[in-house]
């Protein structure tokens, strides 16, 4: 008899203390993985995804010799001399606890690769700031640039997207083709002459055409040789720096937690079983009153 109820409270004990050791368990590991893997403070989003008015930046280089010699009819008449258009972006997102001195080195880091702010914002009040920036890098320059941003603060985001723009480039130069072959056959119409409504008609027509022109003309510089850059989208957030926990620390805020945790799971599983009971206890006399009356 006594080792029986040696032997069941054995069990007892390690069943009530198998929920204890998960939840210790469980709470470990998720401070592990917590301070593991980054959060961005501030917009869960890209600060940039917003924005759709950003300066486009586009350069070139050499194609290799088989997809030059594949395309060099169509180049040739469009002027992309065997070059590849393209759209190169890296997007940076950093915290910082020394916000001002990491500004000023992003800035002193900018002049020092003679690259240029062509977009700049700043949010927040002292201790919850952003700075959000949008640079052009020379396209020889980009990855030593990119590699110097990355020492400024804690980095908690990084991205490069390079995107192929050769075609783009080939049907702006064909549409503005096609628009100036009108725009000259519509102004040696309008010196035939003709009916006053024509004309105005007319008139109105080449001034759209111009119009049209001239925007493509905006299109097409940023393509120019002159013009190149790559993209670098620099977000800065504002907050202290993250401290590091030992493991006593870890250990003793998991016990904290699986203890307190621990005994609201036992207080939760003695209510459900006396109510359990009660509910026994009341359906039994229900059925002796029921048997009584027969």
């Amino acid at each position: 008899m006594n080792a029986t109820f040696k032997k069941r409270l054995k069990k007892a004990c390690l069943l009530l203390s198998l929920p204890f050791i998960v939840l210790f368990t469980f709470r470990m590991l998720y401070g592990y993985n917590a301070t593991r893997y980054d959060v961005l403070e501030g917009s869960g989003d890209d600060f940039f995804s917003s924005i759709t008015d950003l300066r486009k930046n586009y350069a070139s280089e050499k194609m290799y010799k088989g997809n030059y010699q594949a395309h060099s009819g169509s180049e040739s008449a469009q002027g992309t001399g065997g070059n590849q258009k393209y759209e190169k972006t890296a997007s940076v997102r950093a915290k910082s606890s020394q916000f001002e001195k990491d500004v000023a080195v992003v800035n002193a880091t900018t002049r020092r690769f003679s690259a240029v702010i062509q977009y700049e914002q700043n949010l927040g009040n002292n201790g919850n700031r952003e700075s959000h920036l949008l640079i052009g890098v020379n396209p020889a320059a980009f990855d030593s640039f990119y590699q110097a941003v990355q020492h400024i603060g804690r980095i908690t985001a990084r991205k490069v997207t390079k995107v192929d723009k050769t075609n783009e480039y080939r049907q702006l130069n064909a549409k503005r083709t096609t628009l100036e072959n009108t725009l000259a056959s519509l102004n040696e119409l309008k010196s035939k002459g003709g009916a006053i409504g024509d004309y105005i008609t007319l008139h109105d027509k080449i001034l759209e055409i111009q119009s049209q022109l001239q925007g493509l003309g905006v299109e097409l510089g940023n393509f120019n040789t002159e013009n190149e850059f790559c993209t670098v989208r620099f977000s800065l957030y504002e907050g202290a720096e993250r401290a590091t926990v030992s493991i006593w620390a870890r250990l003793r805020t998991s016990l904290e937690w699986t203890i307190q945790y621990y005994c609201l799971l036992m207080v939760a599983l003695a209510s459900m079983a006396g109510l359990a009971f009660v509910v026994l206890v009341i359906a039994e006399k229900l059925k002796l009153v029921e048997k009584i009356r027969e």
